[in-house]
């Protein structure tokens, strides 16, 4: 094989008791009596004896693959590699595994960014910056020395860093990508939790800017995902620690929440001079947080880049672009634009259904929602937005006949009946059926596997080299996708997806977005989408339902409206402005306080100006 190609085995894929080894039977240099593809035999470090290697040294390389072709199981990958790569790694997991090329470089008084998909290898690379892991050079059988690697990355930016690590004089605080797991690892109340991880004796103030007081003596598995998010976050940055590593700042926070978070994390980084590194998926905050970006492509599961740094706006655009121009690669086909998106205009439509105003109250002194009525229309996404607690899940609920209203059209103990079927993905996707991906959908659909399926369905949300998998060895984003599958393939005049980014990277978001959509024009159905994802509402909706009140008390819902005259209501709420991108018509957060921050207030256009 060149030298800028490599090999890739699934070994959860790999399946020999299922094939014939159609693999090794129709390998080129196999047939010519040559040792390509190979049994892993007795001596493998990883997988069965019975499943197959590849000799990268002997094997043709993508022009050839035909062994990819023939695997039943899609478990072989033969990439090219960018020609501009080094031609050793930074690190790879073993003999035709992940390579991971490059790494993020940690700043004193920076947030620094890191942009890519999953399975892209960002875990890898922090797992190097913290020390857990030694980066083998792709050495894997006879790995290197701390020593040797400082010597390879000796001259670079990362020098010093690696040197304190290998001395062992880099502390790390780590938050978790999946917070909802927190609970399975830790039994007791969030002040016991807290309290542990205090080093920096700033508890108290985390407590009260993160609005986590009212939960403070309550069980951790009592707590909802945006508790358990801000939780996690305050137990990280009380940690009195040399570099911080947050995975995913923004799941099941609303917009306000994920501004005030980022402004804590940019707080820690410039005035107690810490180094952040942050993965974020929701560009809108990512660019109000970071100092510096860099970019991880490549293929998912087979190998990853990490570029240099950028500055935060060329990086986010040129990732978005699918371009990135310093290293002259394209990495998307297409780029990922917004013009056409936003806002749409409203347009005459027929309506689905129309509800009265409603009330739900949990009780004296509980929290109380207030509905006031309007219409659904078809053939539309309906955006639904507004802080968490303030009962938009309950009014999904209400629709979807799961809890009862307190009154209907001013009276108490009627009835909501919309007449209508409604499939509903909830807000947190539970996996705790012993099922295989592909037998839990086609429980659901008869239409699940058919051209039409894969095309609406399947393809865009990925699923593919998922459906063998069982559901309870799935990661939270594919839980997502699969939930987001499941919802869209039932038989239903109305979908609620209640927060379907969640744990989702860009293009998944995009991709899942744009699925949604498409769903709803082709099928002549209705979708509404509850999301606190500023570009996915953006990119999805054709008209915006407000929530506002005073979240855990009482909440009001408005008359779907407009996208312009939703969002500046919604903004306004928040005391937040946006303005678009002027090169791909993004939205981007204005830095509170600036004069555009304040030029916009005083026109009273919190939505979208240009650049």
């Amino acid at each position: 094989m060149a030298d800028d190609s490599i090999a890739v085995v699934d070994l959860d894929r790999c399946q020999p008791d299922r094939c014939n080894y159609e693999c090794s039977n129709y390998c080129p240099p196999n047939r010519t009596g040559k040792e390509c593809i190979t049994l892993r035999g007795e001596e493998a470090e990883d997988g069965d004896p019975d499943q197959v290697r590849i000799s990268e040294e002997i094997c043709l390389g993508e022009s050839c693959g035909i062994c990819v072709e023939k695997c039943p199981f899609d478990a072989i990958e033969i990439i090219n590699l960018p020609q501009e790569l080094d031609d050793e790694p930074t690190h790879r997991y073993g003999e035709n595994a992940f390579s991971l090329y490059g790494l993020p470089v940690p700043e004193s008084g920076k947030v620094t960014g890191l942009l890519g998909p999953n399975g892209i290898g960002k875990s890898t690379a922090v797992k190097i910056l913290a020390g857990e892991i030694t980066p083998n050079l792709g050495r894997h059988e006879d790995e290197p020395s701390w020593d040797e690697v400082v010597d390879e990355y000796r001259g670079t930016e990362l020098q010093d860093y690696l040197e304190a690590v290998r001395a062992g004089d880099v502390d790390v605080a780590r938050k978790p990508q999946y917070v909802d797991q927190i609970p399975d690892q830790f039994d007791g109340t969030t002040r016991e939790l807290l309290e542990r991880t205090d080093e920096r004796g700033v508890l108290d103030d985390l407590v009260d800017r993160l609005s986590i007081r009212p939960v403070i003596d309550q069980s951790i598995d009592s707590l909802s995902g945006g508790e358990l998010q801000r939780v996690a976050l305050a137990a990280t940055l009380t940690r009195d620690a040399d570099f911080y590593f947050v995975d995913e700042l923004t799941p099941y926070l609303d917009i306000g929440q994920r501004v005030t978070a980022a402004r804590i994390v940019r707080e820690l980084a410039e005035e107690e001079d810490k180094a952040v590194l942050v993965v974020e998926h929701d560009l809108a905050v990512l660019d109000l947080l970071a100092d510096s970006i860099h970019v991880a492509y490549g293929e998912p599961s087979v190998y990853g880049v990490v570029t240099p740094p950028k500055s935060v706006r060329n990086g986010i655009n040129e990732y978005l672009r699918g371009y990135l121009d310093n290293e002259n690669m394209r990495i998307r086909p297409e780029a990922i634009t917004f013009e056409e998106h936003a806002p749409r205009e409203t347009s005459t439509a027929e309506t689905l259904v129309s509800y009265p105003d409603l009330t739900k109250s949990y009780g004296d002194g509980e929290f109380t929602l207030s509905v006031d009525g309007g219409d659904i229309n078809r053939n539309e996404v309906l955006g639904v937005v507004g802080p968490n607690g303030i009962g938009k899940s309950t009014f999904a609920q209400l629709l979807a006949g799961d809890l009862d209203a307190t009154s209907v059209a001013g009276e108490a103990g009627a009835d909501l009946d919309v007449g209508l079927d409604i499939a509903y993905k909830p807000q947190y996707v539970e996996a705790d059926q012993h099922i295989r991906v592909d037998a839990f959908l086609s429980s659901i659909t008869d239409d699940f596997g058919t051209s039409y399926w894969n095309t609406e369905i399947g393809d865009p949300l990925q699923l593919d080299p998922i459906l063998e998998q069982n559901l309870t060895d799935l990661s939270g984003g594919e839980r997502q996708r699969v939930a987001i599958a499941a919802t869209l393939s039932k038989d239903a005049d109305l979908y609620l997806l209640d927060e379907p980014s969640a744990h989702l990277d860009v293009e998944q978001r995009v991709l899942a977005t744009r699925a949604i959509r498409r769903f709803a024009e082709n099928r002549e159905t209705t979708v509404m989408v509850i999301d606190h994802d500023i570009y996915m509402i953006d990119l999805v909706s054709d008209r915006l339902m407000v929530f506002d009140g005073e979240p855990a008390e009482h909440g009001r819902a408005s008359t779907p409206q407009p996208m312009r005259s939703g969002m500046n209501e919604f903004l306004a709420n928040l005391d937040v402005t946006f303005r678009r991108d002027e090169n791909l018509g993004r939205p981007r957060i204005n830095k509170p306080g600036s004069q555009l921050d304040k030029q916009q207030k005083r026109d009273g256009e919190y939505y979208y100006t240009t650049e």
